[in-house]
């Protein structure tokens, strides 16, 4: 790398390239594994200044999270890559990892990297909204206590009218939703992170029929009670919505976070705009959110095929 600008040296292109003559010359690896871990490195770089809106240096790659990698292999499995292309990618940089220790002195989380797995990723599932809306309706529904049909059936509403992940539902304490007149909640996320997410009328309504029924309905007090009185436990509505869907004959996939699926796959059917899911989900990168287009890529191509006049073969007798 004579001769290139002191500053480019810093450069995570330079570090790559530097990378690729250490496989060659010290590591004495094949054309072939140079070649393909220097494609994969390009990619994950490249995925990485997307990732973080800027071009990529030596200092930014000694940030790198856990959390990045997740997405840059979930960005994969969104479009089709084997579990076999996977696994050589995750190879190609568990050997830049070690590149970056010996020559850089940059230390990644080496044995993190090494744990995960190359697995084929299951895309989320989500339900149909015919099955997700009679879920909401009908849970409970035979259970002796008015208060526990009220509660399973506003807790649902809020994994698939709000799109709640069960511990952010689980934590709403009283107040939040004592508002008759409020047309949105405010939620704790992951990392302490506050978001306020719409409030439909038909979750308005079943929140407000639950407090209605709600035993002590004061400030501090949990929403969501099991029935000795204490907070909800997760397991409870798991619980609940399992024995729903054995009775009920819905597929293994059915669990309270297919239902925070569903609020997402079906509000971009309608034509909600990613980033808007995105702040209602709250997901921290938008990489996170893309996911459900690969979930409903059927569903966009079959519309788009519907709608648009280009889509179909052209008959040759109808009229231009």
């Amino acid at each position: 790398m004579q001769g290139e600008p002191a500053a480019d040296l810093h450069s995570a292109d330079a570090i790559r390239r530097g990378f690729v003559d250490w496989l060659v010359h010290e590591q004495r690896s094949s054309p072939h594994t140079s070649s393909a871990y220097d494609i994969a490195l390009t990619q994950f770089l490249d995925f990485l200044a997307a990732h973080r809106g800027q071009a990529q240096t030596r200092a930014t790659l000694a940030s790198l999270e856990l959390t990045e990698l997740r997405a840059w292999l979930s960005a994969m499995s969104s479009d089709q890559k084997s579990a076999r292309t996977r696994a050589q990618k995750l190879s190609a940089l568990r050997s830049f990892a070690r590149y970056l220790s010996t020559k850089h002195g940059i230390e990644w989380d080496a044995p993190r990297i090494a744990a995960i797995k190359a697995k084929a990723h299951r895309l989320p599932r989500a339900l149909s909204e015919k099955d997700a809306l009679e879920t909401v309706r009908e849970i409970s529904v035979d259970h002796d206590s008015p208060f526990v049909r009220a509660r399973d059936q506003a807790l649902l509403a809020l994994f698939y009218g709000c799109g709640l992940r069960i511990s952010e539902a689980l934590a709403l304490d009283v107040q939040q939703v004592r508002d008759h007149r409020a047309q949105s909640i405010r939620v704790i996320g992951k990392g302490q992170k506050e978001r306020i997410v719409p409030l439909l009328p038909a979750a308005r309504s079943l929140l407000d029929h639950l407090l209605s029924l709600h035993p002590r309905p004061v400030d501090g007090e949990p929403l969501f009670l099991g029935t000795r009185g204490e907070r909800l436990n997760p397991g409870v509505a798991q619980r609940t919505v399992r024995t729903y869907r054995h009775q009920s004959g819905l597929p293994e996939h059915v669990t309270p976070h297919a239902f925070r699926h569903s609020f997402a796959t079906h509000l971009l059917r309608g034509g909600a705009d990613l980033r808007s899911i995105q702040d209602m989900l709250g997901h921290a990168n938008l990489s996170t959110t893309q996911i459900y287009l690969a979930m409903d890529r059927g569903s966009i191509e079959s519309a788009w095929r519907s709608a648009h006049p280009r889509s179909r073969p052209r008959n040759p007798d109808a009229p231009e």
